[in-house]
Parts: structure tokens; C-alpha cells; sequence
């Protein structure tokens, strides 16, 4: 599985320029005007993990194959977006169409870039897109709810639609849905409010290190678990730099890793995904999966086949493969197990596939 982000916020506040620096392309057109982004561009960028060259090297693989994150530029959203301003409901249906939304918020001044509003209020303008969303949500569920169309809208789901009605008329938590519904039914729901968020302070490259004051505000009314400090401008340098000079351009600045980097850990915890390997002469490989997932899912990421009639798995982690040198001194060194359709795969194993077709 890929999972896939959307990039969002008022317009010029850098989405199109972060979207050309994670995806290491010019594909998203970065101009001093709102709507500059009309059709959502979507790159699709491999997640790095040190591991895989650890395992290739091992196995001796012919090739590497990581597994990847998708990146949606969607155009800046205005306030009214949901009765129609700016773009309106257009790039709305766009971000119901991504598992996790960044939100990508100004918090540096400049006089050279426009701005939708006269000031920069980094708590405002993510309440506005908030805002926005919720009332797209209010739309959608009035309209599922209406007696001519409620029929057609599944016990689970209705129920669903009645809590979130509530909370989001009562000025409720909306993400007390959480705590009661499944995921699986929540997403399809297609509810924008309840979507896993990242926020992305966009800084000057003066306050990339410490913040400034506008992070700092914004920090203390949201937190900084699910927030992340970075320059736009600063990872479309580094990314112009040879890989060789990229290393020495982040010690001089500072920086210890990328924004590409910081996001994917957050993306991967927000969403609550773990990666298992597979590893041999011909590749080794990467594979996304659920936290949680058992053996025969994990199994079905590779081919359906592999689900349906699996049989076993054979399990080494990570840092007993390493150790053992692969397959074989694992084996001999008691620590490949033979795990069943019951088993939990964790993050970092390696995993081969027993199964009957």
C-alpha cells in the first residue's frame, strides 16, 4: 500500500514550492499568485530507509525497490471555499481523495509575496481552512441525511453522520468519531474534518532551527506533536544540490534531516503504518502495511494470492538478518520462526511467504 498526502492552505503560502522539493521536480508551477495550482499535481516520491541497503547488501540483490508516499499539490483554499469562493467545492472533493492532510501554514513576512489577508496569522489561517472543510462536511451530511436519500445510506453509516452532525452543530470534538467507529468505516464516510492532519510552519531560513514567533503561538495553541518546522525555499535548495553536498549544506544550516524525511515519520505515525521487508538475490524490498496487520494481510500486499492461500511465514527481524549474515545463518541460528495466520507482523521483519495457490 501508498499511502497518499494532501498538500493544503490559503493561497502563496508555499504548497507548490514544498510539493517541487519533496517531489525533487519543477511539475507543480510555484508563481506570486493565488491559483496558481489549478488541477491537483501528485508525485509519487520513494520513502528512504537505510535498512533496505543494509538487507540488499546482505542478500547480495540485483536491485532495491523502496516502497512510496504520494504527494497532492491542491490549490489554495479561500474563505466561502464551500459556498464557492475562490475554487471552491473543486479542490474540496480533491482532498477527500488523500488519507492524511498537511496543512501548509505562512509563518514568515515578506512585502514580495501576496497575501489573501493583510497580516500574518498562521492561527487564523488553518482555523479558515479548518473552517472551510467543517462546513463542507455540514454540507455533505444534510444532504445524506435528507429523507429522500437516507435510504440509501447504511445503518453504521447513519449513525456515523448523526454523531458528526452534532459535534459539528454543537461546536463538539469532532474526533470523538475515533473513539467510536472503526477506521474502516470512518473513511468511508468520506468526512474531511476527521482526516489524520500534519501542520508545516513555513519558515524564513533565519528561524528553521528555533522557530520564530509566529511558530511559537501557533505551537502553544496546537502542540507540537503533530507539527513540523520548515523552510520550503531551504529543501528546494538542497534538493538542487549534488548528493555528495547535500550532507555539508544541512551541517552549515543546522539541519539534521530533511523535511522529507520528518514528514514521512509523522505521516507514518499519524497514520499508524509499519514497513516489512522482503529480501533476496533478485531484490530486496519494502512493503507498507497497517500497525497490527496479521501475517496473511502483510501477504496480500505483494499478490491477493499470497493471502488466500497462505500457509506460513517464515520471520527474521531485521537486526537478527543483519547479524546472521541472511537467510540461511538465521536459520541455522535459530532465529528464523515459522509464524501462522495469528501472527502480528512487526515493523522491520523480514519476511518469506509459504503459500498454496
Amino acid at each position: 500500500m501508498s499511502f497518499k498526502c494532501g498538500i493544503v492552505g490559503l493561497p502563496n503560502v508555499g504548497k507548490s514550492t514544498l510539493f517541487n522539493a519533496l517531489t525533487n521536480s519543477s511539475k507543480a508551477q510555484a508563481a506570486n499568485f493565488p491559483f496558481c495550482t489549478i488541477d491537483p499535481n501528485v508525485g509519487v516520491v520513494p520513502v528512504p530507509d537505510k535498512r533496505l541497503d543494509d538487507l540488499s547488501m546482505v542478500s547480495k540483490s540485483k536491485k532495491i525497490i523502496n516502497t512510496t508516499i504520494s504527494f497532492v499539490d491542491i490549490a489554495g483554499l479561500v474563505k466561502g471555499a464551500s459556498k464557492g469562493e475562490g475554487l471552491g467545492n473543486k479542490f474540496l472533493s480533491h482532498i477527500r481523495e488523500v488519507d492524511a492532510i498537511i496543512h501548509m501554514i505562512r509563518c514568515f513576512d515578506s512585502d514580495d509575496i501576496q497575501n489573501v489577508n493583510p497580516t500574518v496569522d498562521p492561527i487564523r489561517d488553518l482555523e479558515i481552512i479548518e473552517t472551510e472543510m467543517m462546513l463542507a462536511d455540514l454540507e455533505s451530511i444534510q444532504k445524506r441525511l435528507e429523507k429522500s436519500n437516507k435510504k440509501n445510506v447504511d445503518e453504521e453509516q447513519l449513525k456515523i453522520l448523526e454523531v458528526a452532525l452534532d459535534c459539528i452543530n454543537n461546536d463538539k470534538d469532532i474526533s470523538v468519531l475515533k473513539s467510536q467507529f472503526e477506521d474502516k468505516q470512518l473513511n468511508q464516510s468520506g468526512l474531511l474534518s476527521i482526516k489524520p492532519k500534519i501542520f508545516v510552519c513555513n519558515v524564513d531560513e533565519q528561524s528553521v532551527q528555533e522557530g520564530n514567533q509566529y511558530t511559537k503561538k501557533f505551537i502553544e495553541k496546537f502542540g507540537e506533536e503533530n507539527t513540523l518546522i520548515v523552510s520550503a525555499d531551504i529543501e528546494n535548495q538542497i534538493n538542487e544540490l549534488e548528493a555528495s553536498e547535500r550532507k555539508n549544506y544541512m551541517e552549515m544550516i543546522g539541519l539534521k534531516e530533511t523535511g522529507l524525511s520528518m514528514l514521512i515519520q509523522k505521516g507514518y505515525r499519524i497514520l499508524e503504518l509499519d514497513t516489512y521487508f522482503t529480501s533476496g538475490t533478485e531484490e530486496t524490498r519494502a512493503w507498507t502495511i497497517q500497525k497490527n496487520c496479521t501475517a496473511p494481510k502483510a501477504a496480500g500486499e505483494i499478490h491477493t494470492d499470497f493471502e488466500k492461500g497462505f500457509i506460513r511465514a517464515e520471520t527474521v527481524s531485521y537486526d537478527d538478518f543483519v547479524a546472521n549474515d541472511g537467510w540461511v545463518n538465521s536459520k541455522i541460528n535459530g532465529k528464523m520462526r515459522l509464524e501462522g495466520k495469528d501472527y502480528i507482523v512487526k515493523d522491520g521483519d523480514v519476511l518469506n511467504f509459504r503459500f498454496n495457490t
